[in-house]
């Protein structure tokens, strides 16, 4: 018998949200129990630049979880606790190592509610962290959302989360149309499933064209030397000056763990795309032809990592989409269907272009600035973005070093295609010359990635990352 096609509202997902919070996030905790807390990250920038984040910090008594009520409390306790926590840790000279009792006590009770890790995720800094600017209208569109918290209070960063916000809105509906395709499939519908598919490559172009406007407002240099320090997580960051990661102290049995940062890597949505369609992704390194255990394929991916740090009922989702998902042998079941193979191609293509525009997002926003001179500071700083040198690995705020990643994400993701045409242009070999490749952003055969900018004419080496994010 086969596995129930899972209901979207049994896991807090909405048609007009997606995996964004259904009730819009709290603004403010109710209870004035919290509102030392409030108080801290209403004022987080002023207390960042005086250098009194930590001295505050250490000044709180250890506040108990038991007056959050609704699921929204605990959402908003989230929010507060992780913004104080990165703070606490990035925003002075040298990274604080130890995380006070104050913060580790209470986070610990509410990530152990939500099922998240005790460190900023997605959901803290994008699901979570939205408001419409007039509440009479939808906050589903860049025209009318605004961030609730931010590290610099700069308009960059707002942006630079909002955009995701956005994406996270328009591909909300591809959730039920998705679900039907799979209903359909079940049943031998393939117009249905055509249907369904030829608005999905629709939805999906149109969230690509909603993360090139990433450009409108965050500017490369703010985002690479302001806002991704604050950003970072603990893991493989002993460059950026935590070696052992962070040692969380809850006053009674301190213990040294690393976690990644925050990452759209860990948007479920983009996992959604990826479990509808088929598209498989291995653990960075391998190819096509390697024989890869699929136990391994979980354990070791970097996609399916990502998946830890997502909410628990959204985990729980993608793994029920997962033990359903039939689209893909549906339409190879079905390769003289012309209308079906030719919208699923589609799909991966604008799937493909995507992440395509994503690995340009990561040369213009974090190699070419890293390659730049850097201005002098004084005093020095240890952070993600002096870390950096020629000799060492760049490192993402999620702790990989990620072009090879992102190259690999992309290329698994035609993988699946049907027809010639659409194994051709997605191939991530040399294009033969009768068919146009999909472009590569100045990838070369041999996989080097050529970037032409004001700093000149560069290759990103293998060896070399940027930001997670698809």
């Amino acid at each position: 018998m086969l596995p129930p096609v899972p209901s979207p509202a049994d896991y807090g997902i909405t048609s007009n949200y997606g995996f964004l919070s259904p009730d819009l996030p709290l603004e403010v905790l109710p209870d004035p129990y919290y509102a030392r807390w409030e108080s801290i990250v209403h004022n987080l920038q002023a207390l960042i630049l005086s250098k009194r984040l930590q001295t505050m910090v250490q000044h709180l008594p250890i506040l108990s979880t038991s007056n959050l009520k609704t699921d929204a409390e605990w959402r908003r306790a989230y929010v507060v606790l992780v913004f104080m926590l990165h703070g606490y840790v990035w925003s002075g000279n040298c990274p604080e190592e130890r995380i006070p009792p104050q913060l580790t006590v209470p986070l610990f009770e509410v990530c152990e509610r939500l099922e998240v890790p005790p460190v900023a995720t997605y959901a803290g800094v994008c699901l979570w962290n939205y408001k419409p600017i007039f509440p009479d209208e939808p906050a589903n569109t860049l025209d009318n959302i605004a961030c609730l918290q931010t590290f610099t209070g700069s308009l960059d960063e707002q942006w630079f989360y909002l955009v995701s916000v956005a994406i996270e809105a328009r591909g909300a509906p591809s959730i039920p149309l998705m679900l039907r395709a799979i209903t359909a499939a079940r049943t031998g519908d393939s117009r249905i499933v055509t249907d369904c598919l030829q608005r999905l490559a629709e939805t999906i172009d149109e969230t690509s064209s909603l993360l090139q406007r990433m450009y409108d407002n965050c500017d490369p240099y703010v985002f690479y030397n302001r806002i991704r320090p604050y950003l970072a997580g603990s893991k493989n960051m002993s460059d950026a000056g935590l070696p052992n990661g962070l040692l969380y102290d809850d006053g009674q049995n301190p213990q040294y763990r690393q976690y990644g940062g925050g990452s759209n890597a860990q948007s479920s949505l983009i996992q959604f795309f990826d479990i509808v369609l088929g598209v498989e992704h291995r653990p960075t390194g391998t190819t096509r032809g390697d024989q890869v255990p699929a136990e391994s394929k979980s354990r070791h991916s970097f996609i399916h990592e990502m998946r830890t740090y997502m909410p628990g009922p959204h985990r729980r989702f993608l793994e029920h989409v997962d033990t359903v998902s039939n689209i893909r042998s549906f339409v190879e079941a079905r390769r003289t269907d012309s209308a079906l193979t030719i919208a699923y191609d589609a799909c991966l293509a604008m799937l493909r272009v995507l992440r395509d525009k994503h690995i340009t997002m990561v040369s213009r926003y974090i190699i070419l600035q890293s390659r730049a001179k850097p201005q002098p500071q004084t005093p020095a700083r240890t952070n993600l973005a002096t870390a950096t040198t020629e000799k060492k690995k760049m490192r993402g705020t999620g702790g990989t070093a990620l072009i090879p990643f992102l190259k690999q994400a992309r290329d698994e993701t035609g993988e699946p295609a049907i027809d010639a045409w659409a194994r051709r242009l997605l191939s991530d070999g040399p294009a033969d010359k009768t068919f146009a490749s999909l472009s590569k952003v100045g990838e070369m055969p041999d996989g080097h990635l050529e970037v032409v900018g004001l700093c000149g004419t560069w290759t990103a080496d293998d060896s070399e990352g940027g930001i997670c994010h698809w």
